[in-house]
């Protein structure tokens, strides 16, 4: 057992002005099963969170909805804290940006940076509504597009043709709070001088814990340059207000990663064996990670460490950023009903099978998560009820029948539990990396041996003959032990589905530990069912109470019927730049089988190499291979082609082969000097 480790691990904050949705979940999951993993392990570690609760959408909403903002973050606070409790994310510490701790820790920050030199007053000019008389943030800007003249844009950037611009630069621009056409004003605002802090940073990102996609990302900031950053807003604002700066306000972006700090300390109030310098002071020998979403990685690793240096903290460990969320291959839609909010999910599905098929795909990297639905519903019901569950259903019955409910005291098949067992060293390292993916992966695979074994055995055929009760009872324990192993391994992610298993084994709490010791000589409890089928009518109940209604008005035009295109348009050639668009890799095949129904079609794992998880590709290339041949093999791989459903599954990208077809499809070869995330150009 390593040594104790100090970890303090914080998610992203959701904004208080809205209800949850699976977007805001696949983040807390993530962040929760690397927590529980690590608690398994025997590690201090510590998971803190917040509402956001600051910033002139928060002011817009009270007001509309006739409250004070405090009402409004406080009721959406307790709504946060009991949607992510029923997920089973389980916080040491929830707490709200709009709190005594953040706004003493905030003004502390904020004074040393200006002491120290980095804090800059500049005059500037902003959108200002005069019948609401306040200061326009951007997105509170709409207008013509200036390049594309697409109407109805914010005042920032163009969602048509992707352009940036200021909100002056928009053609008949209006309001979005009252629809006047804005005037420009001046006024003075404070700005963090984030280029003093460009070696440090780059140093940091340099400092080999930060993730391949994070780092490249960074180093395209700072080849940009690094831009001073606007710390402040103007009143009416609703948040902290800027000691010696009246009516002006801290931006919501600044004091809310304070947030994180402020949550912190709340928990080290309660709990004074918890030293807050020790974790937050700079030379601190504790460990600070950071779960975000891709989209906020800007704020998390450039303002933020910067911020904490300056002020006299510590900087982050890591800033681990992960994907968006799609749903059936796109963007969540409230028309389409895949717009899922946490509760309307928890109304109809249980919440351990999103755990799980979240655990099922995520990896290190950045790239986007679809949530396939029909994929969702095949994988519960194979892996966790076909495979795991199916174990201790089979077994659990003949050792009460024909051992008194207790298992033998040795193991009839050694090998097996050690093929299980020393597997504890592997998952460990797959979780620590937050290699979910693979993880899951490999416990069903060791799944798969276990139901191999008692398939081999046939319990139920030995139970009918006077005699054989040894022997069932043997097959069986060999059955329950590989049971609790895996289990073991999945608490992290499934800790409902273990806490009934520990119940009806009757066993302690599981450690990660126990998956390497064989349970022996004990008496279990009578087996009640651990979890049940997905129902794809519920999924679909639930995609009717998601969907919002579309104004007939707004109806698309109708699409061509099949087959109807013009051959000019089938054929159409494509530019440079759309070629450009495609990604492609090397990829390594990690495995490979058949696919029943299918006579071209073989189903491959591919490791594609820069952390991310791993990916299932259907190709058509059964003709020239037989799946054992191509474990090992390279290819290459389009990489951000959309998923897509088929019958068999979801197909997550397409791999590219040459040659004229039938047996002669050719890939690369293992020793082709080519490694698995090379980019092909």
């Amino acid at each position: 057992m390593n040594p104790t480790r100090h970890i303090l691990v914080t998610s992203a904050l959701p904004y208080a002005n809205g209800a949850l949705h699976l977007g805001h979940l696949l983040e807390a999951i993530q962040t929760d099963i690397w927590v529980r993993f690590q608690k398994m392990r025997g590690h201090r570690c510590t998971y803190v969170c917040a509402s956001d609760a600051h910033g002139t959408p928060i002011m817009l909403r009270a007001r509309k909805d006739g409250i004070s903002p405090e009402a409004l973050i406080e009721a959406m606070s307790r709504e946060f804290e009991r949607d992510y409790a029923d997920f089973l994310v389980r916080f040491d510490n929830f707490h709200t940006t709009h709190s005594t701790e953040n706004k003493t820790l905030v003004e502390g920050i904020f004074s040393a940076l200006d002491t120290a030199g980095h804090i800059q007053a500049r005059t500037i000019r902003q959108a200002y509504d005069t019948q609401e008389q306040m200061f326009l943030p951007d997105r509170f800007v709409r207008g013509e597009c200036p390049v594309c003249g697409t109407a109805d844009q914010y005042g920032d950037s163009c969602e048509a043709c992707g352009s940036t611009y200021s909100p002056a630069d928009l053609i008949n621009a209006r309001s979005a709070l009252s629809g006047t056409p804005p005037v420009e004003r001046d006024s003075e605002h404070l700005f963090f001088r984030l280029g003093q802090f460009d070696a440090m940073l780059r140093e940091w990102a340099d400092s080999g814990t930060l993730d391949d996609g994070v780092r490249r990302k960074l180093n395209e900031w700072f080849e940009a340059g690094l831009q001073d950053w606007d710390i402040t807003r103007d009143a009416p604002y609703f948040g902290f207000e800027v000691p010696g700066h009246p009516g002006k306000f801290f931006y919501v972006w600044l004091d809310a990663p304070v947030g994180y700090m402020a949550s912190f300390l709340q928990l080290c109030e309660r709990h004074p064996e918890l030293d807050f310098d020790a974790y937050w002071r700079r030379g601190s020998e504790t460990e600070l990670y950071h779960f975000i979403g891709k989209d906020i990685m800007y704020f998390h690793a450039l303002f933020w460490p910067a911020v904490l240096h300056g002020a006299g903290y510590r900087v982050p460990d890591a800033v681990f950023a992960h994907g968006m969320l799609n749903v059936n291959g796109e963007k969540m839609s409230k028309s389409r009903g895949t717009f899922i909010k946490a509760r309307t999910y928890l109304e109809h599905l249980d919440p351990e099978y999103l755990r799980y098929y979240f655990a099922s795909k995520l990896g290190p990297g950045v790239d986007d998560i679809d949530l396939s639905l029909d994929d969702f519903i095949q994988k519960v019901n194979s892996d966790l009820v076909g495979k795991l569950v199916n174990i201790a259903s089979r077994c659990a019955g003949f050792v009460h029948r024909l051992a008194d409910g207790r298992l033998a005291a040795d193991l009839a098949e050694p090998a097996l539990h050690a093929a299980i067992a020393d597997a504890v060293g592997p998952l460990a390292e797959a979780y620590e990396g937050r290699r979910y993916g693979h993880a899951m992966r490999e416990i069903m695979a060791l799944a798969d041996q276990a139901n191999q074994y008692i398939d081999l055995h046939k319990p139920w055929k030995l139970a009918k003959e006077p005699g054989n009760e040894a022997t069932v009872q043997a097959v069986c324990t060999q059955g329950l032990n590989a049971f609790r192993s895996l289990t073991a391994y999945l608490k992290p992610v499934l800790p409902g589905l273990a806490a009934r298993a520990e119940a009806f084994l009757q066993i302690p709490e599981l450690t990660w530990e126990d998956a390497g010791r064989p349970l022996l000589d004990h008496r279990i409890g009578a087996f009640k069912p651990l979890l049940q089928r997905v129902d794809p009518k519920t999924v679909a109940a639930m995609l009717d109470d998601s969907r919002e209604n579309v104004s007939k008005a707004a109806a698309p035009e109708p699409a061509a019927a099949p087959g109807t295109g013009d051959t000019e348009t089938e054929t159409a050639q494509i530019t440079i730049d759309d070629f450009l668009r495609v990604d492609l890799r090397v990829a390594r095949i990690v495995s490979a089988e058949r696919v029943d129904g299918a006579d071209k079609l073989l189903r491959l794992e591919l490791d594609v190499g820069s952390g991310d998880a791993e990916r299932t590709v259907f190709s058509g290339i059964r003709s020239a291979y037989e799946p054992d041949a191509l474990t090992g093999r390279l290819t290459v791989v389009v990489a951000n082609l959309r998923p897509r459903k088929m019958r068999f599954g979801v197909s997550e990208g397409m791999v590219l082969a040459a040659g004229p077809g039938g047996r002669d499809i050719f890939l690369l070869a293992p020793d082709s000097g080519a490694t698995p995330g090379m980019r092909v150009t």
